[in-house]
Order: C-alpha cells, then structure tokens, then sequence
C-alpha cells in the first residue's frame, strides 16, 4: 500500500485571504514505512512574506523570489502523489491551500483519499494536545532538528508519528523498503533451520528404539 505524508508552509492562515504556499515536501510510504522517495520544493509565491508567517517558518521573500512558482511543479506534484492516499496532519488546512492552487490553475481539487493525523491523535488521546511537537514528544520522536516550521523536517517526524499512531513498529523487526514493487521483511537473527528425518528409521534407530522396549516392565501395550 503506497501513501504519500505531504506538509505545506504558507505565507498567512487563509487561501481565501490571497496567502499562497511556500513550501511543499511530499514522503512516499509503503505499507506505512519511508521508502527514501520524496520531493521537496520552495515556492515563489508572488506576494510578500507576512511577519507572523516568517515567525513560524523563517522563510523569506529575498529567498523565494529565485523559487518556481507552484504551476512549475504542479505537474510533477501531481505524479508523484499518483492518486494514492494523503497522510497529513490536520489537513483541512493543506488540502484547502492545494485545492486554491489548483484552482487558479483551472485545475479539479484534489480528489485522492487521505488520513487526518491530528484527527487520529485527537480520537486517541482525548483533551491531550495534538500538535506535531506534542505527539513527537509523546513517542519520544527526537525534535532536535525542529528548530522551526518546515515542510521537508515536518515530512519526516510525522512519517514516525503516523507509524506510532497505526500502533508503532513491532519490536525486534526491521523494514527495509523493496521500492514500488512492495517491502521485504528481514528477522534480526536468522534461526537455523530445522533438522529433516526421513520417514522411516533407520535399522540403527529400530535397535535403540527394542533395546528401551526391553527395559519396560509390565508394559501397558501388553496387558490383557
């Protein structure tokens, strides 16, 4: 099963505001596990960078305007998610700053299948916070390269928050990703493998087996 873990950065809160994206960065999942595949691009978004917005993600307009604009990648946005399903961490606010990029490019909303972390984490831990930061330090997901908001680092620590919340890796089992094709699943330790007996015993195996016989007194099998 392949799964795309998608993040955005913005400049501001609200496409319907005129806020555009400035960050995108995609992770392909098989069967929930990083394969190495992702795409990652800074966007110019043809506006100025909000203060509020730069606070959060440090992103700024002099570094976005030697960016592609969002039409530049669409398409390879577009075939690199491939309709699979979308794992994203409240992603009302993604997904309405995609369908608004989209939509200005006269394209159709996105209409692939996706799961809500922060839904997840919200139905699971009831009244605990569910931010990214708050569910890495819950799993305790290392949160030392988070120094601020970014699409490609946030990608990433919630590919492990997704593994946690689907129930976490079983323990002494090691994923290594197959590409496309599917996983392979390797044991830690290979178990030698078991002893093959032919079918019938051999004629010095029929001797030891008489010989104990032989030590029985008033065997069960003999009595009337």
């Amino acid at each position: 099963m392949r799964e795309i873990v998608i993040d955005t950065e913005t400049t501001g809160l609200d496409p319907n505001d005129g806020h555009r994206i400035v960050e995108i960065a995609c992770v392909e999942l098989m069967h929930h596990v990083p394969t190495g595949r992702k795409l990652h691009r800074y966007l110019n978004p043809g506006r100025e960078m909000p203060a509020d917005a730069l606070a959060v993600h440090g992103i700024t307009a002099e570094f976005l305007a030697n960016q592609p604009a969002f039409e530049a990648i669409a398409d390879e946005l577009a075939a690199f998610i491939a309709g699979d399903r979308l794992v994203i961490h409240n992603a009302e606010f993604d997904i309405a700053f995609l369908n608004a990029e989209l939509a200005r490019l006269g394209r159709p909303a996105l209409a692939c299948a996706f799961v809500d972390t922060l839904a997840v984490a919200r139905r699971r831990f009831p009244g605990a916070p569910a931010s990214l930061d708050a569910l890495c330090r819950r799993f305790a997901i290392d949160l030392s390269v988070r120094e601020k908001h970014g699409a490609d680092i946030d990608c990433g620590l919630l590919a492990k928050v997704y593994i946690e919340l689907l129930g976490g890796r079983q323990p002494g089992l090691d994923f290594a990703a197959a590409g496309a094709a599917g996983m392979a699943l390797a044991l830690p330790q290979d178990r030698p493998p078991r002893p093959v007996r032919p079918h019938a015993p051999s004629i010095e195996e029929l001797a030891a087996h008489q010989a104990m016989l032989a030590t029985i007194k008033a065997p069960l099998w003999l009595a009337a």
